[in-house]
Formats: structure tokens, C-alpha cells, sequence
């Protein structure tokens, strides 16, 4: 990979994307921001809106060494209670706009015969907490999906495709749904007794993305203290 790497990540203004961004910097990234108040607008639902969101950035940076995609929507509904609107908002935002985003920087990544993938997923694809988390979960776990069968289709080209899967973040969004007591509680099941926090899962992106990570594709890291042993 060349000196300046030019990594692109959805969801980058959130709390854990914006961590993110900042690990990316630190380890000689140039980092674009894909998201509703991004360095890039983007309405990730929207299948046009996030392919001209790819065009722009190619536009202005001509590259991308490295996609990481955060952004996720976190509609919740029961299976009783599911509708088909939320059903698609959620696998539009967390599935199909990094199917869209591959799509338009993998060719340049092959081209110069090196690249770099990374989902955020989510370690409640192994033990969902609750019902109402259906379309998320199910989400994640189309990202798993989609990541090993990238895997593959692309290590031929030298891209890697790989996954993060945090646990209970704390976060400003989780701490509003989420009270102390519950926090303590998935504390107490993890293996590590603290609470993580966004640079958990940033320092784990940074090192896949980084010549540390080269020889790692289609894999999943647990960045959740060790609340899924797998």
C-alpha cells in the first residue's frame, strides 16, 4: 500500500466511526467520512444516494485503499410486530450500501492488486438480547455472509475482507436505551470485566487495515471482552 492510504467509513460521525476515523489517522490514513453530515452526504437507504456518494469520493480522492462500513440502522421490531418498510430500511443502510460501496472501490483496489474490507457487525448475531433486534441482527448476519463469500471472490486481487463483531459499546445512543444496571449485567458475562468502548473496536479495525492484518481474510473479531467465545 502507498504511504497515504485513503480509507472510506459509513457511519463515520457516530461515536464508534468517529473512533474509527481518529485510529485510521494516526496510522497514515486519509480518512472520508460517508454519512448524513459526512465529508461525503449520503442517505444509506437510498441505492442512488449512496452510489453517487462512491462516485464523489472517487472524484475527489481518485481511490480507496481501504472501506470500512459502520453506518447501521437500528429499527427494532418483533417478529409479530415487523413491517416490510422497516424490514428494508435496515437491510438497505446495513447490508445493501456496502454491497454498492464494494462494488464501486474493489475495481480500483484490483487494479493496484491490494485493498482492504472491513464490516462492523455485531456479537448479537451469536446471542441476540432481545426479540425486538430481529432486523438488526438478521442484518449482521447477512454482513458475515456477504464477507466470507467477498472473501474469497477477492483475495485473488489481494483485497482482504474481514469483520468486527463489538459487543455493549458505551456510547451516548447505547447509554439512552440501555441503563446502568443492564450495562453491569452484560459486564458480568463478558470474560473482561469492563465496560468497552469505541476505541475497542477502532483498534481492531486499524490493525486489520494496517500490514498487520494482511494475511487475515474472511475472519471475524470479537472485539466484545470476550462475552462470545468462538
Amino acid at each position: 500500500m502507498t504511504a497515504e492510504r485513503v480509507a472510506v467509513v459509513t457511519g463515520g460521525a457516530g461515536a464508534i466511526g468517529s473512533a474509527i476515523v481518529q485510529a485510521l489517522r494516526t496510522t497514515r490514513h486519509r480518512t472520508v467520512v460517508l454519512d448524513r453530515d459526512g465529508d461525503v452526504a449520503v442517505d444509506l437507504a437510498d441505492e442512488q444516494s449512496t452510489r453517487r456518494a462512491a462516485a464523489e469520493v472517487l472524484d475527489r480522492h481518485g481511490r480507496c485503499d481501504v472501506f470500512v462500513h459502520c453506518a447501521g440502522a437500528f429499527d427494532v421490531a418483533a417478529l409479530a410486530d415487523l413491517t416490510a418498510e422497516t424490514w428494508r430500511r435496515v437491510q438497505a443502510v446495513n447490508v445493501e450500501s456496502a454491497l454498492w460501496l464494494a462494488q464501486a472501490f474493489t475495481p480500483g483496489m484490483a487494479e493496484r492488486g491490494v485493498g482492504r474490507i472491513v464490516f462492523i457487525t455485531s456479537d448479537t448475531l451469536w446471542d441476540p438480547p432481545t426479540p425486538v433486534l430481529l432486523p438488526y441482527v438478521a442484518s449482521k448476519g447477512a454482513l458475515i455472509g456477504i464477507m466470507r463469500s467477498l472473501a474469497h471472490a477477492l483475495g485473488p486481487d489481494g483485497i482482504a475482507v474481514t469483520a468486527v463483531a463489538p459487543g455493549l459499546t458505551d456510547t451516548p445512543g447505547s447509554r439512552t436505551v440501555n441503563t446502568e444496571e443492564q450495562f453491569d449485567a452484560v459486564v458480568a458475562r463478558q470474560a473482561l470485566n469492563r465496560r468497552l468502548t469505541p476505541d475497542d473496536t477502532a483498534a481492531a479495525v486499524a490493525f486489520l487495515a494496517s500490514t498487520g492484518g494482511a494475511a487475515l481474510t474472511g475472519q471475524v473479531l470479537c472485539a466484545d471482552g470476550g462475552a462470545v467465545l468462538r
